[in-house]
């Protein structure tokens, strides 16, 4: 296979397969992305479809999204759609708006190295901001994985590949354009989407492209943490999570994401610890094959509950009360993990509701179960608690009693509670007033 250099402004005579020797159909385009195109090429711009769109439609997958590549300008294609909005300071991109669903524009990129800085800005050989444009030629080249580097043209209908990503795919390989060091030290992000392309398609890992990522890992410290953020949820939110999860730690990455779960891994008792991620993962995986929504506080619930676990307990063993232990340990592990993932309130809130109820199934006296039961978040707790018990870190009695008591009667209820065998607080007698002392007489 050809190593191609993503500098090179050389002249590359691409592979061009014609129509008839193709299965890729605008059947399965959507109708916006039609639109763009068409236009695009009326307005006589290059027009091509490129990206994951084409990758997953020659490999027979539905696409999540598609994105367009065109030598138009950004300010050009504004000009084109009125319903189109300029993103980006890194990457300056054209949105083009159809209600809800958004077409992706973007503008082919160059290599010119000798460009002017305010367009193109390296930082310690990462790329933060590259607005300089090129050849379709040279796009391809400044493209992450071959098998992203596939260009479907509308003026023909034809594919064309400048980088050998066809054979790539047809092999199975996820391989970089360029030099696979250079490229990641660019981005490190680019680590991240290996390993997640290649566990989504069942590829294998290239082995030049694979080396880096046993020593690189510490480049992701540089990346903001809601891009990270970001990224860990189409890492773990795509159906393939377990499995990204295994590779993350073979290449050493899962612990620049999450390094105090990674200490607790890599100093677990029993397996708890694997068995819990495991187990929430492979869940999750399942929900989505099975087109059933996922929660991404209970994702970072499962990622982070063992160190969470693991602090509280210390917590109580230094005389502090269950629940007061887990809402301390609560808030140092998250601390903690904002510095590296930004896990937004909206999640990171629930998430936090989820463990701070864990202490309170183990009360099931008195009416504390039928409390809890109206909070809020019981039922993800709930689920929690079930994950904990089938990975052995929570008796897998108290699980099958919550699970009995949703679906008991009222009667049923009453008599799981007295005869429970948990304990039932005792009311503390009252205290006898004693009768208030006589005045005191005094001799007039």
């Amino acid at each position: 296979m050809q190593a191609f250099d993503s500098h090179s402004t050389g002249t590359i005579q691409p592979v061009i397969v014609p129509r008839p020797q193709h299965h890729l159909s605008r059947a399965n385009i959507s109708d916006n992305a039609l639109k763009v195109l068409y236009r695009l090429r009326q307005e006589n711009f290059q027009a091509h479809l490129v990206g994951g769109g084409v990758r997953d439609l020659l490999l027979g997958h539905e696409p999540k999204d598609f994105d367009i590549a065109t030598d138009a300008t950004p300010e050009q294609v504004r000009q084109v759609f009125r319903n189109c909005r300029l993103i980006g300071r890194r990457f300056r991109l054209a949105h083009v708006h159809f209600g809800a669903d958004i077409v992706e524009v973007a503008t082919f990129r160059g290599c010119d190295v000798d460009a002017d800085p305010l367009d193109r800005r390296l930082e310690n050989g990462r790329i933060v901001r590259d607005n300089i444009y090129g050849t379709i030629a040279e796009d391809a080249l400044r493209r992450d994985f071959t098998i992203n580097a596939l260009y479907y043209d509308i003026a023909d209908f034809s594919l064309v590949d400048y980088v050998g990503g066809l054979a790539d795919l047809q092999a199975g390989v996820v391989r970089l354009i360029g030099d696979p060091e250079q490229r990641y030290r660019e981005d490190p992000v680019r680590m991240l989407r290996a390993v997640r392309f290649a566990c989504k398609l069942g590829f294998m890992i290239e082995p030049a492209t694979e080396r880096p990522l046993f020593s690189l890992g510490p480049l992701l410290a540089d990346i903001s943490p809601a891009r990270l953020f970001d990224e860990v949820l189409k890492l773990f939110q795509s159906g393939y999570g377990l499995e990204v999860f295994e590779k993350l730690r073979h290449y050493q990455l899962f612990g620049q994401l999450l390094p105090d779960t990674e200490r607790c891994l890599a100093h677990e008792e029993h397996g708890f610890p694997l068995t819990f991620v495991s187990r929430g993962l492979d869940n999750t995986d399942q929900r989505l094959r099975a087109r059933k929504p996922v929660a991404s506080a209970f994702l970072f619930a499962v990622l982070l509950w063992e160190p969470v676990r693991q602090r509280a307990e210390q917590l109580q063993n230094n005389g502090l009360a269950s629940l007061d232990a887990i809402l301390l340990a609560s808030s140092e592990v998250c601390q903690r993990q904002q510095r590296l993932i930004a896990i937004p309130k909206r999640y990171s809130l629930p998430m936090r509701d989820i463990w701070a109820l864990q202490p309170r199934f183990e009360h099931r006296d008195s009416k504390r179960p039928y409390r809890l039961l109206t909070h809020p978040r019981f039922r993800a707790a709930y689920d929690f608690l079930v994950l904990r018990a089938e990975a052995g870190e929570a008796e897998s009695e108290l699980a099958e009693w919550w699970t009995r008591f949703q679906a008991a009667s009222a009667s049923e209820r009453n008599n799981m509670i007295t005869g429970s065998g948990a304990a039932k607080r005792r009311r503390r007698p009252r205290p006898r007033r004693r009768p208030a002392p006589a005045a005191l007489k005094t001799d007039n």
